[in-house]
């Protein structure tokens, strides 16, 4: 099975399109936006598609496109459907066997149905994820959070990647703290082009610790029980 990664977010709008484009340039991969919540203007498959400079096939159609840019499950039960979990705990070939960037809704506890969260696809795929988070104030929170909830799940994770002005403090604090690696720091880009992304990606990131690298496992100590 060729490579697979899930791209969350500790939030939504923090850049975890921009950072999945970046990915799927760096890897010469393929992406699947498995539901699109929002279709007013372009889409997140379309701007992957752009930034990455990717073949059409390599982007693969979503399962769901809805209409109202809302939390999937009310987006859903505006437009008269039910997201059916298991159409979308298969996941997709992809063309020639590439590698596969999956991005999904906004972040974690996002509901995918009043009785599902995205977190349980992802504990069900058993994928590796990487966690984009921003480097802005609230961001240790926002991180630590996420992280415990990948790891209570037994998600692997990957690492996080940053998004933003750099931060030290805060990026060191979490990744020790979460007992996770830090991948990089994809910083704001004046011009936001495919050649400037890629460029900033090859500058910040390893290409290959989204390959070969295992997941982190927690340390004993990071969440220690109450007395």
């Amino acid at each position: 099975m060729s490579a697979t990664i899930v791209v969350t977010g500790t939030d939504t709008g923090i850049g975890k399109t921009v950072f999945s484009a970046a990915l799927v340039s760096a890897l010469g991969g393929a992406y699947w936006k498995p539901v699109q919540a929002g279709l007013s203007g372009p889409t997140d498959s379309e701007t992957v598609r752009r930034l990455a400079a990717a073949d059409r096939e390599n982007i693969l159609p979503e399962t769901y496109r809805l209409k109202t840019p809302a939390s999937p499950h009310l987006a859903a039960e505006r437009d008269g459907i039910e997201i059916d979990v298991e159409t979308l705990s298969a996941i997709p070939a992809t063309p020639r066997g590439t590698p596969l960037v999956i991005e999904g809704a906004g972040g974690l506890m996002v509901p995918l149905r009043r009785d599902y969260l995205q977190l349980d696809l992802y504990a069900r795929w058993q994928l590796p994820v990487v966690l984009v988070a921003s480097t802005r104030l609230g961001t240790i929170n926002h991180s630590l959070l996420s992280i415990e909830a990948l790891q209570r799940r037994g998600v692997p994770l990957l690492g996080v990647a940053f998004i933003g002005d750099s931060m030290s403090d805060s990026e060191s604090t979490i990744v020790t703290m979460g007992g996770t690696r830090r991948l990089g720091r994809l910083p704001h880009l004046d011009e936001l082009s495919p050649a400037s992304l890629s460029a900033a990606f090859a500058a910040n990131f390893r290409t290959a610790d989204f390959i070969a690298a295992a997941p982190v496992a927690p340390p004993s100590s990071a969440h220690p029980s109450a007395p």
